[in-house]
């Protein structure tokens, strides 16, 4: 297998929750995902390189704000 042609794209979303409302933050990253994803499909991405993870809020681990997008280049 070669260059690009096992690489996919991995949209990884993130939402704080307000107070314990994990299922809350679960939707609204799921909500930022689908759109970041729909994004890439029109600037020329093809839908079947594209993986979307909605995480909700962040756990105590990751870095970074608890409401982003983080894109991943992944090669399989």
């Amino acid at each position: 297998m070669g260059g690009s042609e096992a690489q996919r794209l991995q949209v990884v979303a993130y939402a704080a929750g307000q107070g314990n409302n994990s299922s809350a933050a679960r939707r609204l990253s799921l909500s930022r995902a689908l759109a970041v994803r729909s994004y890439l499909i029109d600037k020329g991405i093809r839908s079947t390189r594209i993986d979307v993870r909605a995480m909700g809020a962040p756990e105590g681990a990751n870095s970074g704000p608890a409401d982003r997008v983080d894109l991943v280049l992944v090669s399989q």
